[in-house]
């Protein structure tokens, strides 16, 4: 590094709430400022610009971010103090897209509000704030024309074994307790080439697994190779082409769009992995249509069908939501039983809490609060079952696992690599560092509600590495 580059080098810190958009979105806010200098700090203390990236899915969410933005103010000014220049604080995502005028009334020493779609321009953000005739603050929550995955950099940093890759944002489908389409905007998909150019990047740094990403991600509808329109089946089938690329995930899908086409390609591609995320939200056809979710729980249930008939192993993960305004206990029960029916291995579950500027937040015949923590622990208590179960049939035999980091084992605390089984298990071993990156076979030797763990099998690797104890 230049002695110029050392000097101008700034810390960045970034903390992210949500889900792995906001993930892979802040990885790539890392890229965009860059070449400002900006480098990742695992810390506030001492950072140059803080960033909040936010998620508006989860109740109270706006409150955790004026809590947070609380604490951090103090390091931004403790930063001016050693420095002498504007250290910046900004705030990114769906609560940003959605409260920025909000925020800027509260927290005034907010320097910055960015929502979803406007992130590639935060360096020019970065200079109006710091040069010579800097502005007070720039809020900047619009829906811009112009695309953005156009205007950022390639990716150079690796993500690890396991990334994601964006390739679908918004929803046009309007669920009547979602935030989505407002604080996301309308579907954008990206060209398959653009896709693809930085699928191989992602490789070519080390990337075995790709999961791409989008709110909607089975509605995606991009430029073809061809110039024509291509659907998720289309990319899914090129992305397996890939050599060096082993595994292929894809989140979050909508059972409107889970056509025969899609189902197919979870036949024909071993690179897909067998574990799917398909949220139902209720069993219930009548909560279903006051969601605005346009399907039933039967439709739902044959669509699982022709996916274990395409490919039996298949396992299946969702979300739901309890105590949506009106449900009844004849409609919570109608959950439990498609929970049973299609034999989750895990759920996201939640209690329903409104979203302001929903349809669902000005509904009446609200269900009590008691009632509602008393279904969500019936329902999380199956899931565990269901999950548990799965997770016992796995005991002795041998798997395949992509370690992707050094972690921990039950408390232990040397020695210890984790990666993740088709299934996304956490499967913890006792192994070398150097088996990160690396698919490789684990015995599993020990089952857990949540977890597994093992002996690596795999010839050269197997020498002496011992069993993980729990």
């Amino acid at each position: 590094m230049s002695h110029s580059a050392q000097h101008n080098q700034k810390n960045l810190y970034i903390k992210t709430w949500g889900c792995q958009m906001n993930v892979y979105d802040s990885h790539r806010i890392a890229d965009v400022v860059k070449p400002l200098g900006y480098k990742l700090s695992d810390t506030p203390e001492g950072a140059d610009m803080i960033v909040l990236n936010t998620c508006h899915i989860r109740e109270k969410a706006t409150e955790k971010v004026f809590s947070e933005l609380g604490r951090l103010r103090e390091y931004k000014e403790k930063r001016e103090a050693e420095t002498g220049r504007r250290a910046l604080i900004g705030v990114a995502g769906c609560v940003a897209q959605a409260e920025g005028d909000i925020i800027t009334q509260r927290a005034p020493y907010v320097d910055f509000v960015l929502g979803p779609q406007t992130y590639h321009l935060l360096p020019e953000t970065i200079i109006s704030l710091t040069g010579d005739r800097p502005e007070k603050r720039v809020i900047n929550t619009d829906f811009p024309v112009e695309n953005k995955f156009d205007h950022l950099p390639e990716e150079h940093d690796s993500q690890g074994a396991a990334a994601f890759l964006s390739i679908q944002e918004g929803c046009d489908k309007f669920c009547t307790f979602c935030v989505v389409p407002y604080t996301r905007g309308a579907e954008y998909s990206r060209t398959v080439q653009s896709i693809l150019d930085e699928a191989n990047k992602l490789v070519d740094n080390g990337a075995k697994e790709i999961n791409v990403l989008g709110q909607n991600v089975n509605a995606f509808h991009g430029v073809g190779l061809d110039g024509g329109t291509a659907d998720l089946p289309d990319l899914l089938y090129a992305l397996s082409d890939i050599n060096g690329l082993e595994r292929i995930r894809y989140t979050t899908s909508h059972p409107r769009d889970m056509d025969d086409r899609l189902i197919q390609a979870h036949a024909d591609l071993k690179k897909l992995m067998p574990f799917l995320h398909l949220p139902i939200q209720s069993g219930s056809d009548k909560i279903l249509e006051a969601m605005n979710r346009k399907h039933t729980a039967d439709h739902y249930r044959d669509i699982l069908a022709k996916l274990k008939k395409a490919r039996p192993d298949i396992a299946m993960s969702s979300d739901i939501i309890v105590g949506f305004p009106g449900e009844s206990d004849q409609d919570f029960e109608d959950t439990m039983q498609i929970v049973r029916d299609s034999e989750y291995v895990s759920c996201y579950s939640f209690k329903y809490s409104p979203r302001p500027g929903t349809p669902a937040a000005a509904m009446q015949n609200l269900v009590r609060e008691d009632v509602k923590t008393e279904r969500l622990a019936r329902l999380q208590a199956l899931i565990s079952e269901q999950q548990y179960d799965f997770n016992k049939t796995f005991l002795g035999k041998t798997i395949p696992v992509l370690f992707d980091r050094v972690g921990k084992d039950s408390g232990k605390s040397e020695g210890f690599i984790q990666g993740r089984s088709e299934y996304f298990h956490a499967v913890h071993v006792k192994g070398s560092e150097r088996l990160v990156g690396q698919i490789v076979d684990v015995e599993v030797t020990e089952t857990r509600p949540s977890s597994l763990s093992g002996n690596i099998v795999t010839g050269e690797f197997a020498s002496d590495l011992k069993t993980a104890v729990g």
